[in-house]
């Protein structure tokens, strides 16, 4: 594992001050990525009583894969520990376990922004944002610890808009520094593209349909990759260094190998 700077420390899952909600609240469907059906709300049959998954050990091998991509960005022990100030979802009301189960999601979702503008933080081409990045940095921080209420009742997908418009900005000035040409493939559907050894270099995936994607030995450098699906993506000797707003799950999601070179901020997934 790689060290990550501290201010990252809070948007990674700790399960051991969590009580197992993505194992709870979330839906899932009998797939290549799930061994079976589960509503949300009902515990999934692998979930122990201390909160713990029964088979985390062999997830993949027991066809529950999906596991392996899924990150909360630290919402699971701050909804647990602070939102419901450590009452158990077991121990309380069937209310308090369906409000607890409902605001989850809601600060998962605050909880990728915030990883989002920290790492814009971080990246010295932004700095005539960075006042920008902080103010809302700090109001998304103080939307995530509202009362259970007010986070039921938040129109996320508003406050994603106004984010969103600001990484656009800090996009646009990260990619300005990447020498070459910059390809602008935001959205595109690249299932199963042939890009072998292509040159991606501050290139605008946002959004990209990157599936089983052929990236082998592909130069990402600088890139922005928020929202890009790589699931299955072969990124086998891919080189990633300074490649923006690429997450871990994305990242778990994808093949790769140990001459994948990657940004600072996620790690090599283990699988690979």
């Amino acid at each position: 594992m790689q060290d990550h700077p501290g201010d990252l420390i809070d948007l990674r899952a700790d399960c051991a001050n969590c009580f197992g909600l993505c194992c709870v609240a979330l839906p899932f469907t009998a797939s290549a990525d799930f061994a079976h059906d589960k509503n949300a709300g009902t515990p999934c049959r692998n979930l122990r009583d201390d909160h713990r998954c029964g088979i985390h050990a062999r997830l993949r091998q027991s066809g529950f894969a999906g596991c392996t991509v899924y990150d909360c960005f630290g919402a699971g022990q701050k909804v647990s520990q602070i939102t419901f100030a450590g009452q158990d979802w077991r121990t309380g009301s069937r209310e308090h376990a369906r409000r607890m189960f409902d605001v989850f999601p809601v600060v998962r979702q605050l909880h990728e922004l915030l990883w989002y503008l920290t790492e814009a933080l971080t990246l010295p081409a932004a700095s005539p944002l960075y006042a920008e990045l902080r103010r809302l940095l700090q109001k998304t921080e103080a939307l995530s610890r509202q009362a259970p209420e007010e986070l039921a009742a938040l129109d996320v997908g508003a406050h994603r808009q106004e984010v969103n418009v600001l990484l656009l900005r800090t996009s646009e000035l990260a990619r300005a520094g990447v020498r070459g040409r910059k390809k602008n493939r935001r959205g595109a559907d690249l299932m199963g593209a042939r890009l072998k050894g292509a040159d991606l270099r501050g290139a605008n995936l946002r959004g990209a349909y990157l599936i089983a994607a052929d990236l082998t030995g592909a130069d990402l450098r600088g890139s922005d990759l928020i929202g890009a699906d790589l699931r299955d993506a072969d990124l086998t000797d891919a080189d990633l260094t300074g490649a923006f707003f690429l997450t871990q799950p994305q990242l778990n999601a994808a093949r790769g190998s140990a001459g994948t070179r990657l940004p600072a901020l996620v790690s090599r997934p283990t699988h690979w």
